[in-house]
């Protein structure tokens, strides 16, 4: 058994990726404080988004349902896991009153965490004019929004054996795919299993690989985000850490940091968490990091963490060439162990 976990850092330049509430004219960027410093963010849920509409074309998604009205609006996907990979990774609840047919919950198997600017980055505030098409004498129409410059940050985790693996019932537990939703998918060839206590339903490894795959290729091709007409940028990860961990810590969290206002990868925090935690990691610790992100700090650190390439417990390369490299070698059955889990 083993969980993918890491860092991924996204590369904003004069960017307005992801906006929150806007305040009179002006589209103003999602932003927290710590103390006096101002740190813009992307939410998981954009995010998680971003990976979802990134997902190949030929890739089927669970359609949405919406249902109510005024403030008891529901909004949920069909919830079968079986059938669509959407609903396996990323989880859904599906909340039908008086109806248990229907009635059903998935915890994510991808887990995200909010990308945050690494250095305090104050965002700029543009203003703009619309007068086109006015007559002589009108008063243009003013609006403005913010943007930024800065590396966010965020964490991931992605739970492999839960991948292909629905939950039909357990105390304190939801259920995830419910009777006759259950019966289908048995029908179809899902394996009935005991899986962390509950009984589940288990599709071919086959389909589980895939899956797994397709996500890892997806995530160093995501796209999206807000203001595109007037500042698209690549969303892309520039830098994606992946380890596979026996035991679901991550212990990579703090890789990235501050050194001058600037972000900094710490090569000397990826030698010591490799080392503290080399009893629980399951392969080598991959490192994509995109050439000219960050300036020279690539070859630095390549050069610094020389010993560990050497040895492979680290490997480091572009990130579409790295994971691509871990989704062929989990579609050929290489990492079939990843997998498992013990306490099924």
């Amino acid at each position: 058994m083993s969980y993918l976990v890491g860092k991924i850092v996204l590369d904003v330049v004069a960017g307005a990726p992801n906006n929150g509430l806007g305040e009179d004219n002006v589209a103003r960027v999602k932003q927290l404080r710590v103390g006096r410093d101002v740190h813009p963010y992307v939410s998981a849920q954009a995010f998680r988004r971003w990976v979802r509409d990134s997902l190949p074309a030929s890739e089927p998604v669970s359609p949405v349902v919406r249902s109510g009205g005024g403030q008891k609006q529901q909004a949920y996907t069909h919830g079968r896991p079986d059938r669509y990979l959407d609903d396996d990774l990323f989880g859904y609840m599906v909340a039908v009153k008086g109806d248990k047919a229907k009635t059903c919950q998935r915890d994510t198997v991808l887990a995200t965490g909010t990308f945050v600017s690494v250095a305090p980055r104050r965002p700029n505030r543009d203003f703009g004019t619309m007068s086109r098409g006015f007559g002589a004498g009108e008063n243009p129409v003013l609006h403005g929004h913010e943007f930024y410059s800065a590396e966010l940050a965020g964490d991931v985790l992605l739970d492999l054996p839960r991948i292909g693996v629905f939950e039909t019932d357990g105390t304190g537990l939801k259920v995830a795919l419910p009777e006759p939703a259950a019966k289908e998918a048995r029908e179809n060839g899902a394996e009935p299993v005991t899986f962390r206590g509950s009984s589940a339903l288990r599709l071919a490894i086959a389909e589980r690989r895939r899956r797994a795959a397709l996500l890892l290729r997806t995530l160093t091709a995501v796209r999206g985000g807000a203001k595109q007409s007037m500042h698209y940028g690549d969303r892309a990860p520039a830098l994606i850490l992946l380890a596979p961990v026996k035991g679901g810590v991550n212990p990579f969290t703090r890789v990235v940091g501050v050194r001058g206002e600037r972000a900094r990868f710490d090569a000397g925090v990826l030698r010591a968490e490799i080392e503290a935690w080399a009893d629980e990691l399951d392969g080598p610790v991959l490192l994509g990091w995109a050439p000219g992100f960050l300036g020279e700090q690539r070859d630095q650190v390549r050069a610094e963490l020389a010993d560990l390439v050497k040895a492979e417990h680290l490997v480091i390369g572009h990130p579409r060439v790295l994971l691509g490299g871990l989704a062929e070698r989990i579609e050929r059955g290489e990492h079939d162990t990843w997998f498992e889990d013990p306490k099924a």
